[in-house]
């Protein structure tokens, strides 16, 4: 029987946790599917891929460059700003892979490059990123454990919901459908928790002075052009678009990856193959969704392998959709779109614990209908 959530202060709490006994472990499913990986090659790493990837979006970053000289005082610019936006969340696809040491042999090497990546060029702090990232990676949608089931005006979990006040809880009541836009503020939300972390964090912090001076030298680079070249309001206009794009295109590329798969009790003790396939949402679509997610549409292999190449994922997730059939172990794969619908859905029917507790109880029970 799955463990339950504690009771809230604000409306019922149904939402029920997977343990140990509703997810039996599964003996060394990992063990076979990793010497197979090992065997067939799929762990080799891919530099020459990543090198044209890095070398196209130079080049399209040159574009936006040109393009923004050559437009002027024109609100054409606007464009220029959202191709910046799709850009940098692309080199953050690159960070994100060079963190996990898919780039380069060197685990120094890739810790270089991603903090370059990171701070340079995307404006995010690497040492908070991974820190975070990392506990995630280790529990994926474990309660407690996993930082991106916390709550951050959105709330993952219903308790979370019935705690909410104030105008964050009208937000977390339709939050579901609230998601998407409130993701254009994520942009900026990524950049201050960021600086946030490297300027007020007591203790070390790896790489704290690189970090900080690649950050601001990257805001400048970007904040004088546009300030000196475009009228004021033009010159927010394109921040603002940029930032936006970004905190959308990131939030859209995570987003399906885990939400509305199954929530962890804090004390289930799962195997790592049963924990990171049945908490992760694989996204259809071949080549064009590995480049528009950056590789993360092949979730459940990416968990599984986290330092495998974006080009061997495709390779990998037929080895493990095989061993997921032999198993009997749920494979969650659907269409981009499917999976926001899936996303919105899930996080409506947690923010239905933050309505009102004098509302009348047959209308509270049909909401959940």
């Amino acid at each position: 029987m799955a463990s339950v959530a504690p009771a809230p202060t604000l409306g019922p709490i149904r939402q029920t946790y997977a343990s140990a006994k509703t997810f039996p472990p599964v003996a060394r499913a990992y063990t076979n599917i990793s010497q197979v990986a090992k065997e067939t090659g799929l762990l080799a790493r891919t530099p020459w891929f990543y090198g044209i990837v890095g070398a196209v979006l130079v080049l399209a970053l040159g574009g936006v460059i040109t393009g923004f000289i050559l437009l002027g005082d024109s609100w054409f610019q606007l464009l220029m700003a959202a191709a910046l936006g799709i850009i940098v969340t692309q080199f953050a696809f690159l960070g994100h892979e060079a963190a996990h040491k898919q780039i380069l042999t060197s685990g120094r090497a890739n810790d270089r490059l991603a903090r370059v990546l990171a701070a340079g060029f995307v404006g995010m702090s690497l040492s908070w990123w991974d820190a975070k990232h990392s506990r995630h990676h280790a529990n994926p949608n474990r309660v407690g454990k996993d930082p991106d089931i916390e709550v951050d005006t959105i709330s993952f979990l219903e308790e979370d919901a019935a705690q909410s006040r104030g105008f964050v809880r009208l937000i977390t009541r339709k939050q579901g459908w609230l998601f998407f836009p409130l993701l254009t503020l994520e942009g900026i939300n990524l950049h201050y928790l960021g600086l946030k972390h490297l300027f007020f964090t007591k203790g070390k912090v790896k790489g704290r002075a690189l970090e900080i001076t690649l950050i601001l030298t990257r805001l400048a680079i970007v904040i004088v052009p546009v300030f000196l070249l475009l009228p004021l309001g033009m010159a927010f206009a394109f921040m603002g678009v940029q930032l936006a794009v970004f905190g959308v295109y990131m939030g859209a590329a995570f987003a399906p990856n885990h939400k509305g798969m199954p929530i962890i009790a804090p004390d289930a003790r799962l195997d790592f193959f049963t924990k990171q396939v049945r908490t992760s949402r694989n996204v259809s679509g071949g080549w064009w969704a590995t480049w528009l997610m950056g590789g993360l549409n092949y979730q459940v292999e990416h968990h599984l392998f986290p330092s495998m190449s974006r080009l061997h994922l495709s390779k990998a997730r037929e080895i493990v959709r095989e061993q997921c059939e032999t198993l009997d172990v749920p494979y969650t794969e659907t269409t981009l779109w499917r999976s926001y619908a899936i996303v919105i859905d899930y996080l409506n029917r947690v923010g239905l614990a933050a309505r009102d507790p004098f509302d009348c109880p047959m209308v509270s029970d049909m909401r959940r209908v």
